[in-house]
């Protein structure tokens, strides 16, 4: 190794947010304050400065801002990314030898040595910027150094001394950390990133529905009915319509009513056993209607101010066009038949996988890349996909890659029920927001240990969770045993602990029976035929629904999810949360585990949390109910019966 001694002497490290040392971007959304920090510091005593860097897509240079020691050489800075896509970000750092000349000279002047030398030192520090500084602000500062060089006849040295006045001026130490001496800086490399998306990226309300269920005595919908539908799902405060793959079915090995594998001739099949003699991922099932009824479906959409979510299940039946053209796609067995999906005991001869070792990959992954191109080009920007710890990572990180440097707004949601280092995986290689545990959460320590690790941990830089609280795939026992409570409690937890959130259709009816005991399935399971539905029937959730996502839209603390603080209570059926925003609003939700009996606890607040004062009466006003209380202090009783109300939410201050 060879000798550098124009090396800097500044040492930058331990910079935060950062993922696998650069390898992969954090995430963030535009308008947000990305807190940056990182350790700072350098040999011997002399004091630093420091800058954070940010560059957009869009801009040609660096914007800086400037970082503040916040704690043993930690040191802090923010910027803020206006728009779309990858933002680079790094730190500057020098020596601040102005500074660190002015440190010394206060010292001695205050135990009275002879700063004579250190005035003239100062004076030339002071000279040597006068040509980076504004033409105005030029001969304010001649006029100082000729002021620091003027000796009185009598003086002493002292702070009333003009000439220390004068360098120790205001004016002086601004100009002076405006434009710096940065000879000898150090930058840390490579810049790290982070990608930047749109709102809907981190914020919604998704409810989930299948066009081909929305027919009249029996018949299949098309989406001419299912857009009949919108105008109510826009209604209940839902942003975005998600639909199962709309594609032609296979009708080799199709399955019957609840799995069934001997299918009737009006059985309508699995909609992911996607292909048929019409097309496969880029055609749309003959009895759903056309790619312009399709297109007037994604219009009436954007009219109710729904985005239209489709399903990326990269999978084919046995009568895909793929299967024909392409063959080295597929899993070949010995004998010469292509596996199909299982996963013992569950078979899916309905379906088959992709091969993505085929030695033609390289022609598969720009097929599919097509496919979503396709799908962009008819309005969709969200893309819910379809288990995709199942296939390469590689893949996935070229793929999105691609498609956010075409179209930076496009979303992608990992349906992956996983390991939780896959899971990460997926969200680091730049899945906008994932499938989460949460169904499977529903103790309070459960809950708290959960969110606890998604707003703590590293996972908060790169995994953005949608609380899906029911999906075709997953009715939790919770759901099935719990009555209605059940469906409230879960409803508020899922909408209001996290910014994104979904259900599954038949949620607002209350739909909880299974295919047998001890299962997660639905009994007459819509993935396997056509479900009609009364929205009208009674009791429903409809307005429920409405309610809880008018709060999430009005109060934009809940469009966050590392905002949120977890209060004591006496009982484990007692969970109480809070959530607070820039602008110092405060709510507070408290929620009864419980469905089946009314609880009572005391809740021990934490008011700095909520922002109130320790020594002064506050009043709580339920958004739910309308309720006023005025608390006092920390310790304050709740009682909650789940058949009247299992849940408060209450806005701190009324």
């Amino acid at each position: 190794m060879k000798p550098d001694p124009r090396a800097g002497h500044v040492v930058i490290e331990r910079i935060e947010p950062q993922l696998d040392g650069g390898r992969f971007r954090t995430k963030a959304i535009v308008g947000d304050v990305i807190d940056v920090s990182a350790d700072i510091f350098r040999d011997g005593p002399d004091l630093l400065q420091a800058v954070l860097k940010a560059k957009g897509p869009r801009t040609k240079g660096w914007s800086e801002s400037p970082m503040t020691m916040v704690e043993n050489d930690r040191w802090a800075g923010s910027f803020s990314p206006n728009h779309i896509g990858v933002w680079r970000y790094t730190i500057e750092a020098w020596t601040d030898h102005f500074a660190t000349w002015r440190r010394l000279l206060v010292r001695k002047v205050e135990v009275g040595d002879d700063v004579e030398l250190e005035l003239e030192e100062g004076a030339r520090l002071i000279e040597a910027r006068i040509p980076k500084l504004p033409s105005k602000k030029r001969r304010e500062i001649m006029d100082i150094v000729s002021a620091i060089r003027t000796r009185p006849k009598d003086h002493k040295w002292t702070f009333q001394d003009p000439r220390v006045v004068a360098v120790l001026s205001d004016s002086v130490s601004l100009a002076m950390q405006s434009y710096p001496d940065r000879k000898g800086s150090s930058t840390f490399k490579p810049a790290l990133e982070t990608y930047v998306d749109r709102e809907r990226a981190r914020t919604g309300a998704w409810y989930e529905f299948f066009p081909r269920s929305t027919g009249t005595n029996g018949r299949h919908g098309t989406f001419r009915t299912a857009a009949k539908r919108l105008p109510e799902i826009a209604e209940m405060g839902f942003d975005v319509v998600y639909l199962p793959p709309i594609h032609p079915i296979g009708s080799a090995f199709k399955k019957g009513k609840n799995n069934s594998l001997q299918a009737k001739p009006d059985d309508v099949g699995s909609p992911w056993a996607i292909g048929g003699p019409e097309g496969g991922h880029t055609a749309i099932h003959p009895k759903l209607g056309t790619m312009d009824d399709f297109d007037a479906f994604v219009a009436e959409a954007e009219r109710n101010n729904l985005e239209v979510a489709l399903d990326f299940a990269i999978q084919a039946s046995p009568d895909h066009p793929w299967v024909k053209e392409h063959p080295e796609w597929f899993h070949h067995r010995p004998d010469g038949s292509i596996r199909y999906a299982e996963n013992p005991p569950k078979k899916y001869q309905d379906v088959y996988h992709v091969n993505f070792d085929t030695e033609n990959a390289a022609e598969l992954w720009q097929e599919l890349k097509s496919i979503l191109d396709h799908w962009i080009e008819h309005g969709v920007k969200i893309f819910r996909v379809d288990n995709p710890h199942t296939k390469p990572f590689p893949f996935w990180e070229w793929v999105i890659e691609e498609i956010h440097a075409e179209h930076p707004d496009v979303v992608f949601l990992a349906e992956a029920f996983t390991r939780p280092k896959v899971m990460a995986q997926l969200g680091k290689l730049g899945f906008s927001q994932s499938y989460t545990y949460f169904t499977w959460r529903n103790t309070k320590h459960e809950l708290v240990e959960y969110m606890t690790e998604l707003t703590t941990s590293e996972w908060r830089y790169f995994f953005r969770p949608n609380f899906f609280v029911n999906t075709p795939d997953i009715l939790h026992e919770y759901l099935q045993t719990g009555g209605k409570p059940a469906f409230k409690i879960r409803l508020i937890l899922a909408a209001l602990m996290s910014p994104t959130y979904g259900i599954y259709s038949g949620y607002e009816l209350f739909e909880n029976v299974p295919v047998k005991e001890g299962s997660e399935e639905y009994l007459d399971s819509e993935k396997y035929e056509l479900k009609a539905r009364d929205f009208k029937a009674q009791p429903n959730l409809v307005a429920y629904i409405k309610g809880v996502n008018d709060i999430r839209r009005k109060h934009p603390a809940f469009n966050e999810i590392d905002n949120i603080t977890f209060h004591q209570s006496d009982k484990d059926s007692i969970l109480a949360f809070s959530k607070s925003s820039p602008d110092r609003e405060a709510l507070l939700v408290v929620v009864n585990l419980n469905p089946f009996h009314w609880e009572e606890s005391t809740l021990h607040l934490d008011l700095e949390a909520l922002g109130v004062d320790s020594h002064h009466p506050f009043e709580v006003r339920d958004l739910i109910t309308d309720e006023r209380y005025v608390w006092h202090g920390p310790n304050n009783y709740v009682r909650l019966d789940p058949h009247h109300e299992p849940a408060h939410i209450f806005k701190i201050g009324g």
